[in-house]
């Protein structure tokens, strides 16, 4: 065991830099722990500029000057954000509002088909056992119901946070841009002259990442736009509140899938009963929910480290504990920055020496 321990420790951590690569990681993770809910607006710009940063280098690659590159690539975020708050949130935050208004008759109507069920399975269950389901959920709803009307005033001063991330994100966004250069250098000059080990694991880490989240983008736009057609289609009602939820929820990996498949089917069966409509809004989220896993994912993320179930799973847990919607939120890619370290930490070793070993020779 101890000989074991002498030889992972001289294989990763013998050298200089991979010592200041740990205090790196740690400060890193100090700053995310303790500050995290300051910096938020920081690390959505940075996600947001991660994106851009794919545009900005394709149009470059084509002999397209940098800042020119820039102005067009925060041109179109900056439309998009626009579209986005004047054209889709009015309309996914007034479909919200009546699906509020309509719960208690969801509910209501959830009652009753609950109560037939004696009639229909008298030896499944018995009257006294339904009422008891129903008194049950309703005590939880009014639960449910106290605590959100509580949380939402005592959210009011969240307001003036909003404003700030409005105002504040896409500054951040233009000047991460800008100025990336000069920012990366800056930080670079703060290294040891020597880091060979150390670009190795950023070039690979800065790869994955920007592969993650630009990825991760698209594949929100696509699923968020296929579901809003396929729902209106069908004539599903609240389809861009739902078509905007499930965009959102291929940001948790199968958890997000299995969650929105409720309000999905809750919806379905208010509107339509279980009839045909009902079954084919559930098979249509099927088939989409199947080609986003199976088609989308491997041509968005063919060159992305690849994250194993439990992987992602246990980084939900994690880091959603630590850090509540914003853990959910960054679940997968802290998970992808970890395992792009840890897949290019022993091949940055091996770099920096085969490289020390050729300036020897």
């Amino acid at each position: 065991m101890v000989n074991f321990a002498r030889k992972w420790y001289e294989k990763y951590f013998v050298d200089d830099e991979a010592v200041i690569l740990v205090l790196l990681l740690v400060a890193a993770f100090g700053v995310i722990f303790f500050l995290g809910g300051v910096l938020a607006p920081f690390f959505t710009a940075l996600i947001f500029a991660y994106m851009l940063q794919g545009l900005v280098n394709a149009m470059r690659n084509r002999g397209v000057q940098p800042l020119v590159a820039v102005l067009i690539s925060y041109s179109f975020f900056l439309g998009l954000m626009i579209s986005l708050f004047v054209f889709v949130l009015p309309l996914v935050w007034q479909q919200g509002i009546n699906l509020l208004y309509e719960i208690p008759g969801m509910a209501r109507e959830l009652q009753g088909a609950l109560m037939a069920l004696p009639e229909r399975f008298p030896n499944l269950v018995t009257p006294e056992q339904i009422t008891t389901w129903v008194g049950d959920a309703s005590r939880e709803l009014g639960i449910l119901a106290q605590k959100l009307l509580t949380a939402s005033f005592a959210k009011i001063p969240t307001l003036v946070g909003l404003i700030i991330y409005i105002v504040l994100v896409p500054i951040l966004v233009f000047f991460l841009l800008k100025d990336r250069d000069l920012l990366l250098g800056r930080f670079s000059s703060l290294l040891p002259a020597k880091r060979t080990f150390l670009t190795a694991v950023w070039h690979e880490t800065n790869r994955q990442m920007g592969n993650y989240i630009r990825g991760k983008g698209v594949e929100i736009v696509i699923v968020a736009t296929v579901t809003y057609i396929t729902f209106a289609l069908l004539g599903l009602n609240y389809a861009a509140l739902l078509a905007i939820v499930t965009g959102f929820s291929v940001l948790i990996p199968y958890i997000g899938a299995a969650v929105v498949t409720l309000p999905v089917a809750a919806v379905a069966f208010w509107q339509f009963g279980l009839e045909a409509p009902f079954f084919y809004v559930i098979v249509a989220y099927a088939i989409i929910q199947a080609l986003d896993g199976n088609v989308l994912v491997p041509i968005l993320f063919s060159e992305a480290v690849s994250l194993h179930p439990v992987s992602i799973i246990l980084a939900v847990l994690i880091f959603g504990g630590l850090w509540g919607f914003w853990g959910l939120f960054f679940a997968i890619p802290l998970a992808t920055l970890i395992k792009a370290i840890v897949t290019a930490w022993p091949m940055g070793m091996e770099e920096a020496n085969s490289q020390e070993a050729e300036k020897i020779a």
